[in-house]
């Protein structure tokens, strides 16, 4: 786990940018720092280290391949990397490799067999940068569920005249390429609706005009002079999923777990390699605990585990991860978190993430991996599980609110959703709710609209960013600003209604929230994770099981329980689940951050910066006080105006 920057006709003190930009990441790689630059200085590569594997010098970066033609600077973990080794010697084309590294791996692989080949062949999680010497092109890549994250866009310097107008920039960290001299991209009003739904902004945008999320799976080419950019696939979530839809797993169930569990031994096998110490996260759930019941099943030592417990009971699984750890065996580690703890994270958040972010998990989940690295560092996690399996709980109730709801004729149903304006207006939130679900067109439309809540009446109506224009890197992008994912989904593309659900969270929610979530917890305190239920055979596999075989008798992820409960005994699992979660309901009523919420929700400072309707935030806020009406966008807000603070932005 590292972090990648450069840029390519950046005019100015070079050395000092690239430098700064790599400091401000170190956090991702405390290890070491490298950086490369092109004879003319037109092109420069930076990387900050955390060594995971090679941790001599041998896989220091960027790294220059044996033929001296590209330069590669990386962040991620080929898993398989011992393989493609093999095939490169066994074919001639390596005579010997200098070290150990995947990197070098990675580099060779490329120089053999070209990048898209290459990427075809890996399995693992990954941001790309690489420099091709004698094309003058330059190439970024970002691995197929979105694991690892990659920025780029375009400087627009209207104030500084710094000359650096135009140039290209990219780096594993937002905070970084805002960082650099001349920086001065607005805000980009557009997306606010997206992140007042959703409480994350999805790819490809971000909170900056002009910069962008490399999404998944995708290959970014530009060829010197760096101004006319070319996007291509090399994998497709979407594509997946139909073709696994339409070539089912024509086994029993039970075969199908045996299929299942053997690809998440091989996947768990390689991920637990490395040349420092490796744990898991583990909870109560069905997903971390397979994940560490494999590892264990395949490990001669203890497994180093690791939990967060809640003094609040609701919230507090800690019990039943101890539980679990002492029938598995494992070397367990739990820390119980006070308030105390979790408000002390609030100030940090801003700088984790580099942009508004407001999923409040995001609070313990950087406690554990806080607490993790006092031990390992890489450490397992079970995440994925509830998007490939039909894990939450809304895949069903949305399901079933649909097939209800569609025995009305449209004609009947549509005008019912005219009500929404009005209950919202009216304060009856549950039934603006209803009346939102009832007018929609599909199960799609319903999933969507039950996501978006309160968040659009919050923004001022009309908004939109400074005019820049971006030229190609605008027309580029896929989707209008403001538009994702969720929005163009097309209807009806899978044949049951929940596989359809469960593949717009994985092109949307899961990379956008889950996956950025715990990459930037995580990192913020130099800790690798790694996510064995996103290996590409596992996902393809998952994509050719029936809903059956997902959701059965009564309980979600039905394969996954079928597997754990070879491990573990049914009693320990069939428990309520409770969620990572805190209560931010009942915290921001208390002295200290109420006073902390209430400054940044100033009638005044809100009006100055001109983004939200300051009469529909106070009317928000005055319910949570006053009547104890709690809604998410509550802390979406709060969340924004803090980025805002500590960047020093305003519009």
């Amino acid at each position: 786990m590292c972090g990648i920057a450069g840029f390519c006709n950046f005019r100015g003190d070079w050395q000092k940018n690239i430098k700064r930009m790599c400091d401000k990441m170190k956090h991702r790689g405390p290890d070491a720092a490298g950086v490369w630059a092109s004879e003319d200085h037109r092109v420069v590569l930076g990387h900050r280290r955390l060594a995971i594997v090679e941790l001599s010098p041998a896989g220091a970066q960027p790294m220059i391949s044996r033929d001296g033609r590209y330069v590669i600077a990386y962040n991620g973990e080929i898993y398989n990397h011992a393989s493609i080794r093999k095939k490169l010697l066994a074919e001639g084309r390596v005579p010997a490799f200098r070290g150990t590294s995947d990197t070098e791996t990675l580099l060779e692989s490329v120089a053999a067999y070209g990048l898209k080949d290459t990427l075809k062949m890996v399995k693992g999680m990954f941001a790309i940068a690489l420099y091709d010497r004698e094309e003058h092109a330059l190439f970024l890549a970002r691995d197929r569920v979105g694991e690892k994250p990659l920025f780029y866009g375009i400087l627009k310097d209207n104030i500084n005249n710094s000359g650096n107008d135009g140039s290209l920039v990219f780096a594993s960290d937002l905070g970084a390429i805002a960082s650099l001299d001349g920086f001065t991209n607005s805000v980009n009003a557009d997306i606010m609706g997206d992140y007042m739904c959703y409480g994350y902004i999805s790819a490809p945008y971000t909170i900056y005009r002009g910069i962008w999320k490399l999404e998944p799976g995708k290959i970014l080419k530009v060829k010197a002079p760096f101004d006319k950019p070319e996007i291509e696939s090399y994998w497709s979530m979407t594509e997946t999923a139909v073709m696994g839809q339409k070539n089912r797993f024509r086994g029993s169930e039970a075969e199908a777990a045996e299929e299942l569990e053997r690809l998440l031994r091989e996947s768990i096998a390689g991920q637990m390699v490395a040349d420092v110490p490796v744990g898991a996260f583990l909870s109560a759930g069905i997903d971390s605990s397979t994940v560490v019941s494999l590892m264990q099943a395949q490990s001669a030592q203890k497994v180093r585990t690791f939990t967060v417990g809640m003094w609040e009971e609701q919230y507090n699984e800690a019990p039943i991860a101890k539980e679990i750890a002492a029938h598995l065996g494992t070397e367990h580690t739990e820390v119980y978190i006070t308030e105390e703890d979790a408000k002390s994270v609030i100030p940090k958040l801003a700088g984790m993430f580099g942009e508004p972010f407001a999923d409040s998990s995001q609070i313990p989940t950087y406690l554990v991996s806080k607490i993790t690295r006092e031990h390992v560092t890489v450490s397992l996690s079970g995440d994925g599980g509830d998007e490939l399996f039909c894990g939450y709980n809304t895949y069903y109730s949305i399901d079933r609110i649909w097939n209800k709801a569609r025995k009305i004729p449209g004609i009947l149903r549509r005008p019912a959703s005219a009500l929404a304006g009005l209950a919202t207006v009216s304060g009856k939130a549950s039934l603006a709710t209803r009346a939102r679900l009832l007018g929609a067109k599909s199960i799609e439309d319903m999933y969507l609209r039950s996501e978006i809540g309160e968040g659009m009446r919050l923004i001022k109506r009309g908004i939109t960013g400074c005019d820049q224009d971006f030229g190609p890197w605008d027309a580029m992008q896929p989707r209008r600003a403001g538009e994702t994912w969720m929005d163009t989904y097309p209807a009806g593309l899978l044949e049951e209604g929940q596989h359809n659900l469960m593949l717009m969270d994985l092109l949307m929610y899961h990379p956008d929230d889950i996956l950025n979530k715990v990459d930037r917890t995580a990192m913020a305190v130099s800790l690798e994770t790694r996510v064995p239920m996103l290996d590409k055979d596992v996902v393809e596999f998952a994509w050719t099981l029936p809903l059956s075989y997902r959701q059965g008798g009564g309980g979600s992820k039905k394969i996954l329980r079928d597997i754990l409960y070879r491990y573990v005994p049914r009693e320990l699992m069939e428990r309520p689940k409770k969620g990572f979660s805190i209560p931010l309901h009942c915290w921001l009523k208390q002295k200290d951050l109420r006073e902390w919420a209430e400054s940044l929700l100033s009638p005044s400072d809100l009006e100055e910066q001109g983004l939200f309707d300051t009469a529909a935030v106070k009317k928000l806020w005055d319910d949570y006080i006053m009547k104890n009406v709690w809604r998410p966008q509550i802390w979406y807000i709060l969340i924004f105006r803090e980025w805002q603070k500590e960047s020093k932005i305003k519009s």
